[in-house]
């Protein structure tokens, strides 16, 4: 599905009032640079629809919006959040680089905190990582500091969870079971973070592992 274009006509009703972030494209006909980074666009809106919009402006019909945005070059990507930019990058860039410039501003679900973050908070003592998997997967690698509770065991085992040295933050190997759980324990009364992306994303953001074997 092609990328919508915006105008000056439609930006303020497209992007500055828009619930989502909004990613937009600088472009013109005769770039041939935008050409090459047209299937990555194309990507991005595909995997962020329903968190974010993805757009273009030509700035050759649309002259006003590119000074007003102080755009030099295109193709140049801007985000607009809550209908200010908050970031720009110029040139072409890879569907990953896209994503990372979004992902900040993107909405997040309740609870979920990103490998990063849980890092941090682990390093301060704040958190204690709970590995959500069966033993046999903890036991091969899992986060420094966590503690084993299979998923179909947690909700018999609150009382551990509670006496825990921190805030437990449940995760699995993808973070969508966790996810769930975290959901599930919420609507009992129990308030659980999860961690986004699961161990997988742990392990891609290069973050210390342990392997018992």
């Amino acid at each position: 599905m092609p990328v919508p274009f915006v105008t000056e006509q439609t930006f303020e009703q497209e992007v500055i009032k828009s619930d989502l972030p909004v990613l937009i494209e600088f472009t013109a006909d005769w770039c041939q640079p935008c050409k090459v980074v047209a299937p990555e666009v194309e990507a991005v809106a595909r995997e962020l629809e329903g968190k974010a919009k993805v757009v273009k402006v030509d700035i050759d019909k649309n002259k006003r919006l590119a000074e007003m945005l102080r755009i030099q070059a295109v193709p140049t990507f801007v985000v607009l959040h809550q209908g200010r930019p908050v970031v720009g990058e110029q040139g072409v860039l890879r569907k990953a680089q896209l994503l990372d410039m979004i992902d900040p501003y993107l909405p997040r679900p309740e609870g979920a905190i990103k490998a990063a973050e849980l890092a941090q908070l682990v390093s301060q003592g704040q958190v204690v990582p709970v590995d959500t998997r069966d033993a046999s997967a903890f036991n091969r690698a899992h986060i420094p500091s966590a503690v084993n509770i299979p998923g179909e065991e947690i909700e018999t085992r609150l009382a551990e969870l509670h006496m825990l040295a921190g805030e437990p933050v449940l995760y699995c190997r993808t973070g969508d079971q966790s996810k769930t759980l975290a959901d599930k324990l919420a609507a009992g009364g129990v308030s659980v973070g999860f961690l986004e992306g699961g161990f997988l994303a742990w392990e891609s953001s290069l973050l210390p592992v342990e392997r018992p074997d």
